[in-house]
């Protein structure tokens, strides 16, 4: 069939229900965004590229459905680079288009050129350059698949001068791989190490979330076990928070009781998760892993098995079909060792850390350290983060999708969310990029528009994505709820400059006359101030019946005093030793 290559292009995203696009205009896409509201497909002109690439992340991790990112070659593809490795660790099948200039100027260093393969080699999961336009269709569905087999973007590379060809082609047909349900050895290895543990524990990540039936399948596992359930890192949605084996997140700021529980296992089955350091590095003073109990690691990835932990057994497979095949071969008498023991420990061990949560206002200074009892007494009617987060629970609904950027703030309010479903929690994840918050929940309510959201962000991080407030009070857009936790300081590394650098605070403050919620205002959107438990309550729930009933977007800028929980990486810094000495009358004349 004869048609243009901007056609074959499109129709070959139709047939794989590609519906949505994120980026900024350039000429280098017009020939194929022109003909996107014929072809059913939404074009959102963000107000970044970094943030339309976020945007891309969230819509595709709430909704399961691929979406794509698009700009102008050269310099609005390279705003894509942080976004692209966002959705990498993210494991977050996008599709990534990047027309490339055109090939009788490529080398001549000309206008917006770029070498676009070698800047996302070590961001996304495939790539693949059109060689000749005949054969667009063919990269692009190969492209798109592997984006799906490997759970992560894909990136095709498209010279401009290859639209308005005309080609002879037929549309390829999508073609999709059924997952692996593991190894019969390996499974069946599993299943006898959990017939006879004593306490065992299952560890949950975004695999889980990822695979059709993940969280299910875990739950009746879990529950023939008699097996507490934690969740890796910023993937508190991977089970029912409402569980009662549900243990709830490890890692920075996590969960104590999942950390109590797991520090007891005989046997760990780590399901859809590579381990990451940050879901089993110490909190709270606990080394709590587990050193002497036997590891069942499932990975869709071999790469990723035993990298991070020594594993006893080793599977590579979907979470769901492991999950499911390991329950069918376990003993009749698996999980009763301790059964009763075990299930009242769980329960024991939750509710009282629900009530030192609960109970929790301040945070602690390291010995030696007085910045948090400094910051108290210097604004002592300010809100704390956890007061804060105490007050967010109190009006969110159980059914909303949150987002949670990185940083001090955030990252405080760890322990506090759980859902009862998967795709609920969108987290910047262990590329750790600022500038989350707002895109990624923009991008879940355009995937989700009757399902309330929640964006959350410091104040720092926000100014890295406060220009998308320019573009989403468009009547096109949906509307959304975004709150921002404003202590005027760029608090994770404060906390580092108070306990390595002797509070020598070099880039950590920002500015006090600025007000986000203004900001807001005069980009046409609600923005208000909450100063007090009672009014960010209230607020929050006001800002909620906004989004849903009257279409409203609303900012809340929630004003903190400035204490600051625990560092990110202890593990990482140390107190710099200083040999030499530094003066600043050493500097060069002028």
């Amino acid at each position: 069939m004869k048609m243009t290559t901007e056609e074959a292009f499109v129709k070959t995203l139709q047939a794989h229900g590609i519906r949505h696009a994120f980026g900024i205009i350039g000429s280098a896409m017009m020939p194929i965004s022109d003909i996107f509201p014929a072809a059913g497909i939404t074009f959102w002109d963000c107000a970044h590229e970094g943030s339309a690439g976020m945007m891309a992340d969230g819509y595709t991790r709430a909704t399961g459905e691929m979406s794509m990112m698009i700009a102008q070659n050269g310099p609005g593809i390279t705003n894509f680079v942080t976004a692209v490795k966002t959705a990498y660790w993210n494991h977050t099948p996008c599709l990534l288009v990047t027309p490339q200039a055109a090939n009788k100027t490529i080398g001549q260093g000309g206008f917006q050129e770029m070498e676009q393969m070698n800047l996302f080699a070590d961001c996304v999961a495939y790539q693949e350059e059109v060689r000749d336009p005949s054969r667009i269709c063919e990269v692009l569905a190969r492209v798109i698949a592997k984006a799906h087999r490997l759970s992560g973007p894909a990136q095709i590379n498209i010279p401009r001068d290859f639209w308005t060809q005309v080609i002879d082609i037929e549309i390829p047909e999508p073609v999709m791989f059924e997952v692996s349900p593991g190894g019969e050895t390996s499974i069946a290895k599993a299943a006898e190490l959990l017939s006879n543990a004593k306490f065992p524990v299952i560890l949950n990540g975004a695999g889980v979330v990822l695979a059709e039936g993940g969280i299910e399948a875990s739950k009746v596992l879990a529950e023939q076990l008699d097996a507490p359930v934690c969740v890796g890192y910023q993937h508190n949605d991977a089970f029912p928070g409402n569980h009662p084996l549900f243990a709830g997140p490890l890692g920075y700021n996590g969960s104590k009781a999942g950390m109590e529980l797991i520090s007891k296992a005989d046997v760990v089955l780590a399901l859809g998760t590579r381990l990451n350091p940050f879901s089993t590095l110490p909190g709270y003073g606990i080394d709590y892993w587990p050193k002497d109990a036997k590891v069942i690691q499932v990975d869709i990835n071999p790469d990723r098995i035993g990298l991070t932990k020594k594993v006893t057994v080793g599977i590579v497979g979907d979470a769901a079909k492991v999950a499911k095949g390991i329950t069918a071969a376990l003993a009749d008498t698996a999980g009763d060792a301790g059964r009763d023991e075990r299930k009242a420990m769980i329960a024991q061990t939750k509710s009282a850390w629900a009530q030192e949560l609960s109970s929790l206002d301040h945070e602690d200074d390291d010995p030696g350290t007085t910045w948090n009892e400094r910051a108290r007494a210097a604004r002592p009617d300010w809100m704390s983060p956890r007061q804060a987060w105490r007050a967010i629970q109190a009006a969110m609904p159980e059914n909303a999708i949150i987002s949670s950027d990185i940083g001090n703030n955030c990252a405080i309010g760890n322990a506090y969310p759980s859902f009862p479903t998967g795709r609920k929690y969108l987290a910047p994840g262990l590329f750790g990029p600022c500038g989350y918050g707002l895109p990624s929940i923009v991008g879940a309510k355009i995937g989700c528009p009757d399902v309330p959201v929640i964006g959350f962000a410091g104040d720092g991080a926000f100014g890295i994505a406060v220009n998308e407030l320019t573009a989403i009070g468009r009547d096109e857009w949906p509307a959304i709820t975004q709150i921002v936790f404003r202590n005027y300081q760029w608090g994770a590394e404060k906390r580092n400059s108070t306990l390595w650098f002797d509070d020598n605070f070099v880039g950590t403050e920002l500015d006090m006359k600025v007000s986000y919620a203004g900001i807001a205002q005069a980009c046409g959107l609600i923005g208000v101030q909450a100063k007090t438990m009672d009014e960010l309550t209230h607020m929050l729930k006001q800002a909620i019946r906004d989004q849903m009933e009257n279409n409203k977007t609303t900012l809340i800028e929630v004003i903190l005093n400035q204490e600051l929980g625990e560092p990110f990486r202890r593990d990482a810094m140390k107190k710099p030793v200083r040999v030499a000495g530094i003066d600043k009358a050493d500097m060069a004349a002028e």
